[in-house]
């Protein structure tokens, strides 16, 4: 069965090291996801790509944690959302729905990806996740923008898949190597 870090920890020594990876990657969101490239009304980020290497390292569940307080440093307004910005208004635009839907994405894919080895399987569970992150952003977009589904496909999943697929593929090569650094330290 695959094991994350957040499933190895036993002990108070793992429990540290469990919090350190967390906090860690809720800062590398924070680095990595305002940096995006304007294509529209949303933009391509690498969030998601955080995202996929979380689930690797932490688990799904502390994957939500991680993901969690990342989005409320956002809403207190520290510009860590897309294209350096923040605050509730964020949440609110166009984009909104892809800020909430990060999370069942995380869940859906983590909870797969934990329970087979299978890389297949795994990139599967993260197509899966982000056709579920794509599907709450696309309603969300529909909503505030009074778009057509079409219309908000166009504009907000199909320009997106080629690259979204690059980024599971690199979680994917990348993810085993840095979880085996990770647990030699």
């Amino acid at each position: 069965m695959y094991e994350s870090i957040s499933s190895a920890s036993t002990g108070r020594k793992n429990k540290v090291f469990l919090l350190t990876v967390t906090a860690l990657m809720t800062a590398v969101t924070c680095i990595l996801a305002p940096l995006s490239i304007p294509i529209g009304p949303v933009p391509v980020t690498l969030t998601n790509l955080v995202l996929y290497i979380s689930l690797y390292l932490l688990g799904w569940k502390m994957t939500v944690v991680s993901y969690t307080v990342y989005m409320l440093i956002g809403l207190a307004g520290v510009p860590v959302f897309s294209g350096f910005s923040g605050g509730p208004a964020k949440l609110l635009g166009p984009t909104g729905g892809y800020i909430i839907g990060f999370i069942p994405m995380a869940v859906i894919a983590g909870v797969i990806i934990r329970r087979f080895k299978s890389r297949i399987l795994q990139f599967l569970a993260m197509l899966l996740g982000t056709a579920v992150l794509y599907a709450f952003g696309t309603a969300w977009f529909c909503l505030i923008m009074e778009s057509g589904v079409l219309a908000a496909l166009g504009t907000c999943v199909i320009p997106f898949i080629p690259g979204d697929i690059i980024k599971m593929l690199i979680a994917i090569l990348i993810c085993p190597s840095i979880k085996s650094r990770l647990r030699s330290i």
